[in-house]
């Protein structure tokens, strides 16, 4: 049975270290003890995505190390279908991580084995079977273009912020940007992220989210308030449960302003789920809980 989401991403190896400040350049602070975790933007989205209920790929290289092992029993465990992984020379990939206090974080990649990845005929077959493609900026950007070509439906995260050609934008369906990845692609304006591709999130934090579509305009998605424990993958939580929903939605039409709308909630949810837990990968919640908090805040 085809994937509903496939995700062509990254992994890396968490090394999170908790701070009382984020140091400033040139400042040494002392951290508290580390940890070691599965991780990576990829990794990450495609978690939430298999832990949302959306049947879920990744394509993802991943080195034959301690670290590749780590993530594979990860993304298994969630129910993410791993059988267009490959497996490269070099080393799985790497974040360094950096957890102040207020939950706000730094991080460092090395990219490692994500800077192999590339698209095999059975990885573009099936990115073209999948409702949903999901692919963010962590890996080569060949690869990501190739996969937007290859795709029905392609969302681009477009993090880390990065200048982004026009052939690539080109195959964006629907782009998801914080406010200055939006800044850094279309200026002050984010309305003229527009002018660049149909569709666009930008997502605010704890105040939410703004869809842009051409048809309908600007549409406002509040947020859900929560105290903060740490905000790593709190955006790729987002962007995974995202996938999900939308894919979900395109089985049965193509996908409206209102499918946009009830994703970003949903996708709002899980983020402020996420942010009340330390890790990446461990603080991505199921549908269940998702569920529940979303009949709390919308229903």
């Amino acid at each position: 049975m085809a994937s509903e989401v496939v995700v062509v991403g990254s992994a890396n190896v968490d090394l999170v270290l908790p701070v009382q400040r984020i140091p400033r350049p040139g400042e040494t602070v002392l951290a508290g003890p580390m940890t070691r975790g599965p991780g990576g933007k990829g990794a990450n989205q495609a978690v939430a995505s298999a832990r949302a209920g959306a049947r879920t790929a990744m394509v993802v290289a991943l080195g034959a190390d301690d670290g590749g092992a780590l993530l594979r029993a990860a993304l298994e465990d969630s129910g993410v279908d791993l059988s267009l992984a490959t497996t490269s020379d070099a080393p799985t990939g790497t974040a360094i991580i950096t957890v102040e206090e207020s939950g706000e974080n730094s991080i460092v990649v090395a990219p490692g084995a994500n800077g192999e990845l590339n698209l095999s005929a059975a990885a573009a077959a099936a990115i073209g079977d999948a409702r949903i493609v999901l692919s963010q900026l962590e890996i080569p950007f060949p690869t990501v273009q190739a996969a937007a070509a290859a795709s029905a439906y392609f969302i681009l995260n477009a993090a880390p912020a990065a200048e982004l050609s026009d052939a690539l934008l080109a195959g964006v369906d629907l782009l998801v940007v914080n406010e200055s990845e939006a800044e850094a692609i279309a200026g002050p304006d984010r309305s003229a992220l527009l002018k660049k591709v149909p569709a666009a999130i930008v997502t605010l934090g704890g105040d939410g989210a703004v869809i842009l579509t051409r048809d309908s305009g600007e549409i406002a998605v509040p947020g859900v308030r929560v105290d903060v424990v740490d905000t790593t993958a709190a955006g790729d939580t987002f962007c995974g449960v995202l996938a999900a929903a939308l894919a979900s939605a395109s089985a049965n039409d193509s996908i409206t302003a209102g499918d946009l709308t009830n994703a970003v909630r949903r996708a709002n949810v899980a983020a402020s789920l996420s942010v009340q837990f330390s890790g990446a990968i461990p603080s991505v919640p199921h549908g269940d809980a998702i569920d529940a908090r979303y009949a709390e805040v919308y229903l």
